[in-house]
């Protein structure tokens, strides 16, 4: 087999979700796959050497343009040229008119639920990106001869939208990675301190000025509790920027907590173990999710979670976290204090939280992928 993999975003130095689903994809594939060959399609960044060098991945870089213009033409022409047997479109999106068969991630379809574009919060961004795959991902979901998503409740979330076939429609789960463990050495949870600047007594909110991520419910709940508790926190936040942190402070009600929030700057993905094992609770209470990857992050790091009780969220925490509703920030704030005052719940957390990421991996997705890969390709020969 030849199969060709987008990964536009790849080389960025700064990856998020997607990307790093992507990219272990690859690496595991790597690791798996020693007979098969691939083409590996991005855009030239600075971070070339985040995709290790092995005989059977080839990396083609393309220029091409913004992302739409690079994604509808440059890619397309650049798989049946490479001869791709299939091309796999990783983030959501698709070439419209590919002459290669294509295999598409739909990681969610909350674009197609809502129109960003007048809606308050998120960047500009974010809601013309909403616009484009509105346009977009109808088109490659009828072309695409399968589709994947990341839990059960986005495949039936599809399933209805598009009123899919579910022979077409799989869901694959994403993994954690193995280097999010429970950081004990004294020299790199250290290194990792001074490096951001960590506070002494932290929680840790993994948020962004996406909506769903509902920074201004987890900032009230947090607020709250720091006026009413004898032990005061800091809250640790990460690539955030000014501005927006002092719009929803403002917002909220609470324009003089600025001091107790730490903005971290972007922190690499290996970095984060070493800043999640100092913190006391992981607060992930999002309004919807399509899987949650940084809630199984968490709890391989031996730290309790707090996550939401909607969408996908159940679905990946199972008992091992505890479910509050997002929208309701003294729900989020009654749990910080459960799990503040409650020891033996706190210890049941954390233990349950390390045997239910350890069931999550991307080796595992990678195989599944794979399998994916043979029979479709299978299917296109037969069919020819």
């Amino acid at each position: 087999m030849r199969i060709g993999i987008e990964g536009q975003r790849l080389f960025r130095k700064k990856k998020h979700g997607m990307d790093m689903v992507a990219l272990e994809l690859i690496k595991n594939l790597q690791l798996i796959d020693k007979k098969n060959e691939y083409v590996i399609f991005v855009k030239p960044d600075e971070d070339r050497g985040c995709i290790p060098s092995v005989p059977n991945f080839k990396i083609v870089e393309l220029s091409g343009g913004p992302y739409p213009t690079w994604e509808q033409f440059a890619l397309p022409r650049a798989a049946k040229k490479e001869g791709c047997q299939l091309l796999h479109c990783t983030s959501n999106t698709g070439p419209v008119f590919s002459k290669v068969p294509l295999l598409t991630i739909l990681h969610d379809i909350i674009y197609m639920e809502s129109i960003m574009l007048f809606k308050k919060g998120g960047t500009w961004y974010q809601k013309l990106g909403n616009v484009y795959r509105r346009w977009v991902v109808p088109p490659v979901v009828r072309k695409s001869l399968r589709i994947t998503t990341v839990s059960n409740f986005e495949k039936q979330r599809i399933a209805d939208f598009f009123n899919l076939d579910t022979k077409k429609l799989i869901t694959v789960y994403n993994g954690v990675g193995e280097h999010f463990k429970k950081i004990t050495d004294t020299k790199t949870l250290q290194t990792a301190k001074e490096k951001y600047q960590l506070p002494e007594r932290f929680m840790f909110f993994l948020g962004n000025t996406d909506p769903k991520k509902n920074t201004p419910n987890v900032l009230k709940a947090f607020a709250e509790f720091n006026e009413t508790s004898a032990v005061k926190y800091k809250l640790v936040m990460l690539d955030y920027e000014e501005s927006a942190l002092q719009s929803i402070l403002n917002e909220i009600g609470q324009p003089n907590m600025r001091p107790d929030i730490h903005l971290t700057g972007y922190v690499v993905n290996t970095d984060l173990p070493a800043i999640i094992s100092q913190c006391t609770i992981f607060l992930y209470p999002s309004l919807r999710e399509s899987f949650g990857i940084p809630i199984l992050e968490g709890m391989a790091c031996g730290v309790p979670v707090i996550t939401s009780n909607t969408s996908s969220m159940p679905e990946v925490a199972g008992d091992a976290a505890l479910l509050v509703n997002p929208a309701n920030s003294n729900e989020i704030k009654a749990a910080i204090e459960k799990i503040l005052n409650n020891e033996e719940l706190r210890r049941q957390l954390i233990e349950k939280g390390i045997e239910r990421a350890s069931n999550f991996s991307w080796k595992i997705m990678a195989e599944n992928y794979l399998k994916l890969y043979q029979d479709v390709v299978a299917e296109l020969d037969n069919s020819k």
